[in-house]
């Protein structure tokens, strides 16, 4: 017999510390059911794959101060330079960098010169023919770039080059009726046709809606301020980051090398927030966790304190080990599972108020439900100890004058 009726009576007798405890668990469940969910979705996110191999590709800028210099000769005598340094598989002169935070974006349009017609938004970044190469990315349909598709801008020319090559994420979007392949669209008033398809190719903002929207044009730009994409064979990248400045001050000194990362570095870069929000999250579970154990565990010894006698009485009266231990578990789990209940309803209420004034998806009941579970366990656990200790208070303890 669970005797629940003089346990809720002994609970009465002595609300306060029951009410704390009750709080403790309600908070414990509410906060952590939501932290946790948050951290496995940044967890997702910053786990994405992007499409590109990302330890084996590095960038760096370069910024020209000298007057009489050819920028767009100086641009391909610094590629060939890191093409043959060994261990590099490519390198190309790229306007924009993947996954680094930075870029350019704009509306496609199915006609040209559209008046209130809707396009679909992507970022765009500009390269030779060798960019595919370089990004480390594969074509999944039609072709690469090559040397004749490339359109070489002088500075105040404008004009776009008549091909492009699209991520299939975009061009479902373009033509969702079905293959993009050859298909004609509208940079502006430009037309451009669509010669490759990448299967998976993000583009600078992953936290864009349209992350996966990104579109490459095979156009090089003469500008003071260039950006540079290399790639390298596996586990090579470091020792050809080191030699990078170096070898670009000898091809010219008047310019200054900058910012020599690699993708994955770029990319951490970039989600530097979310890995600290997600440390700090994690923080905030197991303090909390362990906060609400010691609180459990707190309370039943000075439960056990302010009882030994009583507890004495009751092993004289042939009351077991085992009752004294099952009774401490039971006046726990009552406390823990109104604390649960209410904890699981604030859970839900506080997953709602993150979706309406934060950028956080939908709270998924599963983690209430596992976090109720787990808080559970560890409150029975955390009882265990002490419980075992009161089980073993002398029968004689009864005898004795207070």
């Amino acid at each position: 017999m669970l005797e629940i009726k003089p346990i809720i009576n002994a609970l009465f007798r002595s609300k306060a510390g029951a009410m704390m405890l009750l709080v403790q668990i309600a908070v414990t469940v509410a906060i952590v059911s939501n932290a946790t969910f948050i951290i496995q979705d940044r967890v997702a996110y910053l786990n994405q794959e992007t499409g590109y191999p990302e330890e084996e590709v590095f960038s760096f800028s370069i910024m020209s101060f000298a007057e009489d210099t050819n920028l767009l000769e100086q641009a391909e005598l610094d590629e060939q330079t890191l093409r043959n340094i060994p261990g590099v598989i490519n390198a190309v002169n790229a306007s924009e960098v993947p996954l680094s935070g930075s870029g350019s974006a704009s509306s496609f349009f199915l006609v040209p010169n559209p008046d209130g017609e809707r396009g679909v938004r992507a970022a765009y970044t500009m390269g030779d023919e060798n960019i595919i190469d370089t990004l480390g990315v594969k074509i999944v349909a039609g072709r690469s770039f090559t040397a004749d598709d490339v359109v070489v801008q002088e500075e105040g020319m404008d004009t776009v080059p008549s091909v492009g090559i699209a991520s299939q994420a975009f061009l479902d979007e373009m033509f969702p009726e079905g293959d993009g392949i050859g298909k004609t669209l509208y940079f502006g008033p430009f037309p451009m046709q669509i010669v490759g398809v990448v299967d998976k190719m993000k583009g600078p903002w992953l936290k864009d809606s349209r992350a996966d929207n990104l579109v490459i044009i095979p156009l090089v730009r003469s500008h003071t301020f260039q950006k540079m994409i290399v790639r390298t064979e596996p586990g090579q990248r470091a020792s050809i980051m080191a030699q990078v400045e170096d070898l670009m001050l000898e091809n010219s000194n008047e310019r200054v090398i900058m910012r020599v990362r690699g993708m994955d570095e770029s990319k951490q870069n970039y989600n530097a927030e979310d890995i600290l929000m997600m440390r700090m999250l994690i923080t905030l579970v197991v303090v909390l966790v362990s906060v609400t154990a010691l609180g459990i565990f707190g309370l039943t010894v000075f439960n056990i304190n302010k009882r030994t006698k009583q507890i004495g009485t009751r092993r004289a009266l042939g009351a077991r080990k085992s009752d004294i231990v099952r009774y401490f578990l039971v006046e726990n789990a009552l406390i823990c599972t109104l604390g649960l209940i209410i904890g699981g309803v604030a859970a839900v209420y506080l997953g709602q108020t993150l979706l309406q004034h934060y950028e956080v998806p939908a709270l998924d009941l599963t983690y209430v439900i596992i976090t109720m579970l787990s808080v559970l366990v560890i409150s029975l656990l955390s009882v265990l100890m002490p419980a075992n200790k009161a089980a073993n208070i002398s029968p004689s303890i009864a005898t004795r004058s207070i």
